[in-house]
Parts: structure tokens; C-alpha cells; sequence
């Protein structure tokens, strides 16, 4: 109670008058039900995300991408191996401009 309190900055007697509202508005007999599903709600949200936490650090990376190698995203010559110059400029036609 003391974190929503230090949360939206509200004192005792401010706390007060809000749970008067509240009893007011839904009486007696509806408050232990009301605080029963929240508590339900905060239980199944907790669980969710303890469940989500758990996938998330079940899931590592797959057999295939243990074993397989990362590839370059530079294109290789197919002949030599090599690397081509990032520096020289392609026509997209390549050998058709040639007239």
C-alpha cells in the first residue's frame, strides 16, 4: 500500500477517503470479492510472465544454426575465392551494354 501511496503521491488521509468511496460504491459484502479476483488477476499475470521468461530463456539457438557457419554478405568470385572491389561500380546489364 505504501508504494501506491509513494507512487500517485497520496497521504494517510487521502487513502482514507478513497476507501470510503469505494465502500460506498460497491458496500460491504462486494469489497472481499472485488479483492479476490484482483489478487486472482495479479496471480495469473505473474504466472504469465514467469512462463514467458521461461521460453525465452529455454529458446537458444537451433542445431542448424550450432552447426552451419555465418556466412558473408559480400559476394565471393566463384573462380578465385576472392572478394570483389567494393569500390568499382556494376552496370546492371552487365555484358548487353556492349553493343
Amino acid at each position: 500500500m505504501n508504494i501506491v501511496a509513494s507512487f500517485m503521491n497520496l497521504g494517510g488521509p487521502d487513502l482514507l477517503v478513497i476507501l470510503l468511496i469505494i465502500l460506498v460504491l460497491f458496500g460491504a459484502k462486494k469489497l472481499p470479492e472485488l479483492a479476490r479476483g484482483l489478487g486472482q488477476a495479479i496471480k495469473e499475470f505473474q504466472k504469465a510472465k514467469d512462463e514467458f521468461t521461461d521460453e525465452l530463456h529455454k529458446a537458444g539457438p537451433t542445431e542448424a544454426a550450432k552447426t552451419t557457419p555465418p556466412q558473408s554478405t559480400i559476394p565471393q568470385d566463384q573462380a578465385s575465392g576472392a572478394q570483389p572491389d567494393a569500390n568499382r561500380t556494376v552496370n546492371p546489364g552487365g555484358q548487353a551494354d556492349k553493343v
